[in-house]
């Protein structure tokens, strides 16, 4: 059985990723997994070099974001009742849930900044068409209620989220040989049954190999400006938190096959297609002539103004720099 990686972070998760892109990409391809999310925290910075690098590679790329809901509201900033939102991860299925998760982390960053930027539930009923909603790791709000003991509540927040994004939400279970996500997982299972919220399976992965947890461990001690030594420090648990194959994913969740199963059906609902490419104003140029044309003869006749000796340096120069905007497609923009 293949499987799909739904909840990842690359380096773009500053100083809580460890996975280059490439890495994450080439590893997809060497395991044969037919596509891969990137979901990295409250940003989307490395989003089109994913997009570029996983097409060219043959890997469905599948743009998402682990995003930070606000306890109340996002315009809410008061001490620590707002200090630590809930994970949620968002993955785009289309060209609309694209730009509705832009604007999403749009207004996350600039208005529901604080300590990490925030959205909220009601700013993802009026924006969630097009994305599809996993429940996210431990720090989701099901599981925390789970970890609370409070089954009744984490009902409750399972079926809000659920009332928002029908039946492209899901809850999300994870193993990383951590006693509380074995805890966390019984009480998602009874969930599902009770709710019919179907379970998918992810491993949060913050590096690329399994043997570069030591480097990512060492990079959390800069983004908390502590020691390795330091035995009170922000740790992981362990070194599970990696790219795994399909095959030691299929075993790690061998009692949970539909949550496996679950992955390639979330990823073929997700098809995002569009155009990269810059996207420049439009210059009308005489009848007659091209973009590139009539720059060059623009260009030529500034050349010959400020040169009165054109040398062969300065023709070289000139020819170079020219190309490069011809070869960008930026003719019309210049």
């Amino acid at each position: 059985m293949s499987f799909v990686h739904l909840h990842t972070h690359s380096e773009f998760s500053l100083l809580d990723g460890a996975s280059r892109i490439a890495d994450m990409v080439r590893t997809a391809a060497e395991t044969g997994m037919p596509a891969m999310a990137l979901t990295d925290h409250g940003v989307l910075y490395g989003a089109i070099e994913f997009y570029s690098q996983a097409k060219a590679a043959g890997i469905k790329p599948i743009l998402g974001q682990e995003v930070y809901v606000a306890t109340r509201s996002y315009s809410q900033k008061e001490g620590r009742a707002d200090r630590d939102p809930h994970h949620l991860i968002l993955l785009v299925k289309n060209l609309a849930g694209y730009r509705n998760l832009i604007m999403l982390s749009s207004i996350a960053h600039l208005e529901g900044y604080y300590y990490r930027p925030r959205i909220d539930k009601e700013l993802l009923a009026r924006h969630h068409e097009g994305l599809i909603a996993l429940s996210a790791c431990l720090g989701g709000e099901v599981a925390s209620r789970l970890l609370e003991g409070d089954a009744a509540a984490a009902e409750q927040a399972a079926l809000e989220y659920q009332r928002i994004f029908g039946e492209d939400y899901f809850l999300e279970i994870q193993d990383h040989g951590m006693p509380d996500q074995a805890r966390v997982n019984e009480g998602l299972e009874a969930l599902s049954r009770k709710t019919g919220i179907p379970l998918v399976a992810t491993n949060d992965s913050h590096y690329t190999r399994k043997e570069d947890a030591e480097a990512h461990d060492i990079l959390l001690c800069l983004q908390t400006g502590t020691v390795v030594s330091d035995p009170k420090r922000m740790r992981f648990h362990n070194d599970e938190f990696y790219l795994k194959s399909p095959e030691e994913m299929a075993g790690q969740f061998s009692g949970y096959p539909e949550a496996v199963a679950n992955t390639l059906r979330i990823a073929e609902r997700c098809d995002l297609k569009f155009d990269n490419h810059p996207l420049l104003p439009s210059f009308e140029v005489p009848a007659g002539e091209s973009a590139d044309g009539y720059l060059r003869r623009l260009a030529g006749e500034g050349l010959r103004r400020r040169y009165p000796e054109i040398t062969p340096v300065i023709q070289e120069r000139f020819e170079t720099e020219l190309s490069v905007i011809q070869e960008m497609g930026y003719a019309a923009y210049f």
